[in-house]
């Protein structure tokens, strides 16, 4: 039961788990989400209506991930990453329980090489046992960003230790043994880390559960939400001044700027939900789903070099629960009916509108959110004043929504798939899976694949009338989002991933 409800962070699936660099049908997709808007909208084509994965058909290969997957794949570059543990070691001399990426080949799911991360040890809230590297990497020219099961932020060589030990990063084979342990030689399968930025030390951010992030890249700039939480008793911030918010350089990993809003005094649980860009009246602004139920827009860094840190600028802020406690809230821990409020996926910039969930925590909070709808174009507190729609939901929610021009897909905390009328907020239809949806929807193909954690991913037309095209049952529950890349449909289980290709 403590492990069901501490495992969430990766399902903001949101989290969390596909970016294209200029859309286009067969390409890769080398972030969760499409490229700055993070909308779960792929142009993919040809892509399978139907599949078994007891029977195979239309089943590529797929490859076993020990456990622990509560990620999304991401397929670049002839590979494909996935977090996942170490219960099936790939590397005899490393046993015992790490965070892990894989790097698969995309063409058969073999090894090239794993990432693996010893557990922080000593409070389980810091890093969940058993629970593998929930951030989806973010891929470009060779480089894989990714945050670990260790709260650090690692800039990864695509090639791994193939082509030698590059970066000013050396301690590959201490920093893959868990401490007390001697340091083992890095071998041809290991990950080469070309820097490490280690947020705990750095910030003295305080992580809770397991991290989640999916690093948005723009220009020189790498911008992530820290993970910063709550301590294992759930009732006070393990550090209330390290901010929720930051931006690294992505070629040193040097820090360049942070929120200076105070989200951290004022969350609930913790600080998973990643950001995404777009531009607004001739101005590139950052959407940032704060921890405290609230959406924040800032300018995006120029590209330039800075010396100091800077304090990001805040253009707007949007309270999704404008009603909801403010103060004392971990006197609201447990209450399903009341409480405050706090965003757990990706703001999505479509249509010239931010569209973002938010509402009651996972595990603490009253059974309540909204799909909120609003204007970006604005400064200052737009509370009152840029609210579109909102789209009230029973349960809470972790995705991130799938929009389109006309509709709206997520998915909420009861196991039930809302397609929304995009203009209006109006409900369209609403389909139940039986157990909770942790990931997010992905439309592709004219249609919509959604996953519940009872191992069910359905397949849906897209349109504003429910069409079932398909249904199947895994062996095993699902958490992540599915993934299109290049003519092939991914889908991760806690076990396996699979790819999915129409041959018939």
């Amino acid at each position: 039961m403590a492990l069901s409800r501490h495992i969430f962070c990766v399902a903001l699936l949101f989290t969390l788990p596909f970016f294209l660099m200029t859309a286009a049908a067969a390409s890769d997709q080398p972030q969760w989400g499409q490229r700055f808007s993070r909308n779960m909208v792929s142009e993919e084509a040809g892509l399978p209506a139907s599949f078994d994965p007891q029977t195979g058909h239309n089943v590529l290969w797929t490859a076993p991930l020990g456990g622990g997957c509560y990620s999304s794949a991401i397929v670049a570059e002839g590979c494909v990453f996935i977090g996942c543990n170490n219960s099936d070691p790939k590397d005899p001399h490393q046993q015992g329980d790490r965070g892990t990426l894989y790097c698969l080949n995309e063409k058969d799911g073999s090894l090239k090489w794993q990432l693996l991360v010893p557990r922080i040890g000593g409070d389980d809230f810091l890093d969940w046992p058993g629970i593998g590297i929930c951030s989806p990497p973010t891929v470009e020219n060779g480089r894989v960003y990714t945050m670990t099961n260790r709260t650090e932020v690692v800039c990864l060589d695509l090639a791994g230790m193939t082509d030698g030990n590059g970066g000013v990063f050396q301690e590959e084979g201490r920093h893959m043994t868990p401490a007390g342990s001697p340091a083992v030689e890095p071998g041809a399968a290991d990950a080469d880390i070309l820097w490490l930025y280690d947020l705990r030390n750095e910030l003295g951010v305080y992580p809770h559960d397991s991290p989640h992030t999916s690093i948005l890249i723009d220009g020189d700039f790498l911008y992530l939400n820290t993970c910063n939480g709550t301590t294992n008793t759930h009732r006070e911030i393990g550090n209330p001044e390290a901010p929720a918010f930051i931006v690294l350089n992505k070629h040193t990993g040097r820090l360049v700027a942070q929120e200076r809003e105070g989200m951290s005094r004022r969350m609930f649980h913790s600080t998973w939900a990643p950001p995404s860009l777009g531009e607004v009246q001739g101005k590139r602004l950052i959407f940032f789903g704060g921890p405290d139920g609230i959406c924040y827009a800032f300018y995006a860094l120029k590209q330039q070099v800075y010396e100091t840190v800077q304090d990001l600028e805040l253009c707007w802020r949007f309270d999704c629960d404008p009603t909801a406690p403010k103060e004392n809230v971990f006197d609201y821990l447990n209450n399903n009916k009341e409480g405050p409020s706090l965003i757990m996926s990706m703001p999505v910039f479509m249509n010239g509108r931010i569209h973002v969930t938010a509402g009651g925590d996972i595990w603490w909070g009253k059974r309540q959110s909204w799909l909120k709808c609003v204007d970006p174009a604005g400064t200052g507190d737009v509370t009152a004043a840029k609210e579109i729609w909102s789209y009230e939901i029973p349960y809470q929610c972790s995705s991130t929504p799938a929009v389109t021009a006309d509709l709206v897909f997520v998915g909420d905390d009861g196991g039930q798939l809302h397609c929304v009328d995009a203009k209006t907020g109006g409900a369209c239809w609403v389909h139940k899976f039986g157990r909770k949806i942790w990931g997010s929807a992905l439309v592709a193909d004219g249609k919509v694949f959604a996953a519940g954690r009872n191992g069910t991913l359905a397949v849906f037309e897209n349109s504003r009338e429910k069409k079932l095209l398909w249904e199947t049952r895994f062996p095993e529950e699902i958490n992540g989002t599915p993934t299109a890349a290049n003519g092939v449909l991914y889908v991760a289980t806690l076990s396996r991933l699979y790819a999915l290709k129409a041959m018939d």
